[in-house]
Parts: C-alpha cells; structure tokens; sequence
C-alpha cells in the first residue's frame, strides 16, 4: 500500500532530510510540501540536491494545504505546530520533527521552552529501552508522534541500558557533545556562520539551560531512573552534520566491567539501527554520515568508577528525518526499516 505524504517545512534542513528519505521509500509518496517565506518557489530552487522532486512547488503551510494526507511531516519551528495539528484528522498520521510535543511535563515545557503547552505524543525513539520493553511498543497504530530532539535522543540511546540494567546512577550523569551547525536551523545567525565556526570548537547553552536536558531526562525516567540529574554541555564544531556525544554516569559500586557490557549487548543485540561496538572500538560521525545508524562505544573507567559512552549519530538522520520516518513505519505497519540505510558515506 502506498501512503500520500505531505511535509510543512520542507525548505528547512530537516524537511530537506526526510524529502531526501521519503524520495527513496517505497511505500510514501509524496505529494505536497510546504514552507513559509519560501512559499511560490519550486523546491529545486531551495533544494537543489533533489533532482528526483523536480516537480513540486512550495505552498503555504496551511490546515487545508496538509489535509487529505495520509501522513504529514511537520519540520517547524518550536511553537509553529502544536496550533496547526490542532485542525488535522484525527486518522491522519501526524510526525511533529519540533519540540512541541516530546516533553510530558508541561512545567518543564514552560520551564526551557514557555508559550502554549500542547500536550505529548508517543516519543519516536523506537530502540530506546523503557520499563517493560522497547518504546517502539508505544508506537504501533499510532497517529500522533513526537520525532526525538537530536542531542536527546543520542543521551537517551547512550545510557538508557545501563539505568534499566541499574549498572550505572541516575544522578552525576556528565554528556558532552561535538555538534555540527545543522542542528540550529537554516536560518542565518552569526554564531553558526562560518567564519565564527571554521578552525573553533564553540560551547553554547553552558550551565543546565540547554531545551534538550528535561528530554534526556524524560528518557532515562521511562528507563528507571529516579530523578536523573544531568550536566549537559553541547560544542558546535566545524562539521556540518552530525553528533558524538560522549556521556558518562557513575558505576554501581560492585558491578564489573562484563555486566556493564552484558546490559548493552542484551539492548541493542537485534536492533537494525542502534548498534553497540566490539571492546575497545569507538565511534566517528563519518561512519554515520547519511545514515540511521547510531554507533556506541563503551569502556568502563576503573579509577574513575565510571562507565563511559561514546555515540555517533547523523543529527538530520537518526536524530531527526530519519527516526520519524522509522517511527512512521511501525505505525503504519510497514518494515521498520523501509527507506532507511544502514549505510554511510565516505570518505
């Protein structure tokens, strides 16, 4: 069965990512795409690297425009969605790539985010260990779903197993990550050109402010944890694409390094797109360029008594475009891996 597929915000980063991706899917087609102040351009003038979607024109995002979908990408800026989904069907599958529907605190909402609270939706991290299983679980026969911010999705990923396994603490949790720009959105600011980012590395969001913490630790609560606690410092640096984020928790006293190791290997040993390194191995964002994958490194810091991670991921893939479209397909029922590569590319 072929689905129509509309995607808001279709001249952005993001909305280029999943036109990329549904470009190739067998099983959506994609009919519509919209924007704001690209609205009346064809696509190829503010996409010119898909040659395949020649076609289309950009249109107004708008209730009606998105209408008679069977599925709607929204790739919109924070606050911009939760109004507009307001007025979908309700048999519409709607997959928010914003933030207006991940977080199911509405303190927390009105905390790093403020303006109107809309409410969470299923959480589209489909590996992502919680209590009881997998959060995929959470997203069969869905129609409203919540694609992952990057840089909390990637934490999540990186930990959730350990906190399951109570390997590791929920409190003193430390992730530092190595971020390219994309990440902020297309729009022009003088901190991600680059003449500010090209031969710098450049910390942004220092001190506990930055809007993914309360989602990293929404996760790592699903998984067990008790009033996780994390010290979350992101670092643009000159790559255009991609996360490595290194996250480190403190060990439970008296657990070895081979059950540290077992509470990995038993989270992600059937999972098609996390997976966990051999010993001693550790990631690079080229190896995930492109793809929905996401590669962990782990190691056990002995004098430290700490378990340390290090996971690779595409930003605008696995952090993004390419977890909805793989949450979208369980939903619909199609192969979770339908339109998405395992593949990266290099050099």
């Amino acid at each position: 069965m072929v689905f129509s597929v509309a995607v808001a915000g279709a001249s952005g980063y993001a909305g280029g990512e999943l036109l990329r991706l549904i470009a190739g899917h067998p099983d959506l087609e994609l009919r519509t795409v919209t924007a704001h102040s690209n609205a009346g351009q064809r696509l190829l003038d503010v996409q010119p690297h898909l040659r395949s979607l020649a076609h289309l024109t950009l249109v107004d995002t708008s209730p009606e425009t998105l209408a008679g979908h069977d599925v709607v990408f929204l790739a919109l800026p924070h606050g911009a969605s939760g109004a507009l989904t307001a007025h979908l069907p309700a048999e519409t599958l709607v997959v928010d790539c914003g933030a207006d529907h991940r977080l199911e605190s509405e303190p927390d909402w009105a905390a790093f985010y403020g303006g109107d609270y809309y409410g969470a939706w299923a959480y589209g991290v489909p590996e992502l260990p919680v209590a009881g299983g997998k959060q995929r679980d959470r997203l069969v026969g869905a129609r409203r779903i919540a694609a992952p911010g990057c840089n909390a999705s990637t934490v999540a990923l990186a930990l959730a197993p350990g906190i399951l396994a109570g390997v590791i603490e929920a409190q003193d949790i430390v992730a530092v990550l190595a971020v390219g720009p994309s990440g902020a959105g297309k729009s022009l600011k003088l901190p991600n050109l680059a003449p500010e980012i090209l031969g710098s590395a450049n910390p942004y969001a220092v001190g506990g402010v930055h809007r993914h913490i309360p989602e990293m630790q929404q996760g790592l609560r699903w998984a067990g944890a008790v009033n996780p606690t994390i010290s979350f410092t992101p670092v643009i640096v000159p790559m255009s694409r991609g996360i490595l984020a290194t996250a480190t928790a403190r060990l439970v006293p008296g657990t070895s390094a081979a059950a540290v190791r077992d509470a990995w290997e038993r989270a992600y040993a059937d999972e098609p797109f996390v997976h966990l390194l051999p010993d001693g191995h550790f990631p690079r964002t080229a190896d995930v360029l492109g793809a929905n994958t996401a590669l962990i490194g782990l190691a056990v810091d002995e004098a430290a008594g700490r378990v340390v991670t290090v996971t690779a991921v595409d930003n605008l893939v696995k952090g993004t475009a390419g977890a909805a479209i793989q949450s979208a397909n369980i939903a619909l029922g199609m192969p979770e891996t339908a339109g998405l590569s395992t593949n990266g590319v290099a050099p």
